[in-house]
């Protein structure tokens, strides 16, 4: 059994080859529902719903790859054929209903006090997934669990950057056994959390494997009730603790996914889906934001024709995007924008004041 200390900041279908291949332009929808196994009646109101959608989209995402100076492409995958309102419902997890209890009581973090020597020292390359210590990226589906694949896949990696031995644990224990009383990022289980509930129930009673307790919630989008007893389960991770970065602080970001490991991170993910390779700087200053996504940041890294990116594990498969990962712009001068809903994603009941977010990482 693992223990390991982490740090948390708030800040599917299988993509065929053959697809990559195709030209857009003569890309049909009904390719697109034999490529992505999707069981609409032929010409059925769904059917026609569906292809009005994707249509739409489709032009929009040859649109985007044909404009020059792009660091980024977009392409076709699971998510080309939904609504806004049902990516962001099913695939990044959060409740706009939440009923308002007694405030949450804030709890004292440590923050990493970065020097300039310090950064120098640092790498220009860091990627944890060269280190054999990161799973492949994993599928949320139908459930808003991203607060519990995040913080599943970040402690995989501590607990083999600890041991030297890379467990795969248990997602569905964490979104049926962690409690959300407060009601922080969300209601809890499928209807989203943050990672501070998670990292702190791990401490309690740890975290047993993906194979004993198996992602159920994948197709049903349900939270399911929790089964797991520590006294006939040994945990196959636990935690001794975990350090909340201070916000908005790149030094302070830099330094410790560089020399610690992958980080839990809150993001606004509500125009990823259509992401399919390069280094995405789409940020729109002029917008308000809202933080409701939690993924993995697993390092960094300069690419001599597009720029400098962080390199993130999302949520939503291997399908999406690089491999299931996305390159984000790195801007060590960031601009800043407001979340006027933090309850949607990152605060707790009682916690409705609006928040400053900087950088790409945020303002998508």
């Amino acid at each position: 059994m693992s223990k390991i200390i982490i740090l948390t900041l708030i800040f599917g279908v299988f993509f065929s080859q053959a697809l990559e291949l195709k030209n857009l332009k003569i890309y049909t929808f009904e390719q697109y529902v034999r490529d992505f196994n999707k069981s609409y009646e032929l010409d059925s109101e769904e059917y026609l719903l569906r292809k009005s959608i994707f249509e739409k989209k489709l032009a929009e995402i040859i649109d985007f790859n044909d404009s020059p100076n792009q660091t980024s492409k977009k392409g076709v995958n699971q998510f080309t054929d939904q609504t806004q309102t049902e990516l962001e419902e099913k695939n990044l997890g959060y409740s706009k209903n939440m009923n308002k209890i007694r405030p949450f009581r804030n709890l004292s973090f440590k923050s990493i006090e970065v020097v300039e020597q310090q950064l120098r020292d640092l790498p220009t390359n860091v990627d944890w997934r060269q280190k054999g210590v990161t799973s492949p990226a994993k599928d949320q589906r139908h459930c808003g669990s991203c607060w519990a694949q995040a913080s599943t896949a970040t402690i995989e990696a501590h607990a083999a950057i600890n041991s030297g031995q890379l467990k795969v644990v248990s997602t569905q224990q964490l979104v049926s056994c962690v409690p959300n009383i407060y009601l922080c990022g969300g209601t809890g289980g499928c209807q989203d959390a943050i990672s501070e509930l998670a990292f702190t129930y791990l401490q309690l009673y740890g975290l047993t494997s993906e194979f004993k307790y198996p992602y159920q919630s994948y197709f049903s989008g349900i939270t399911r009730n929790c089964t797991y007893d520590q006294s006939v389960t040994t945990p196959e991770v636990t935690l001794d603790g975990y350090v909340k970065l201070q916000a908005n602080d790149y030094n302070a970001l830099l330094y410790a996914v560089a020399t610690i490991g992958p980080l839990a991170v809150a993001v606004d993910g509500a125009k990823w889906h259509s992401y399919k390779s390069g280094i995405y700087n789409g940020c729109d200053y002029s917008q308000n934001i809202d933080i409701h996504h939690v993924v993995v940041l697993e390092g960094y890294g300069i690419d001599p024709e597009l720029g400098d990116y962080w390199l993130i594990r999302n949520s939503w498969g291997t399908s999406f995007g690089e491999n299931g990962f996305f390159r984000l712009a790195r801007e060590s001068k960031v601009t800043c924008c407001i979340d006027y809903s933090p309850l949607d994603g990152q605060a707790c009941s009682g916690q409705n004041i609006p928040t400053k977010v900087c950088g790409q990482q945020f303002c998508l």
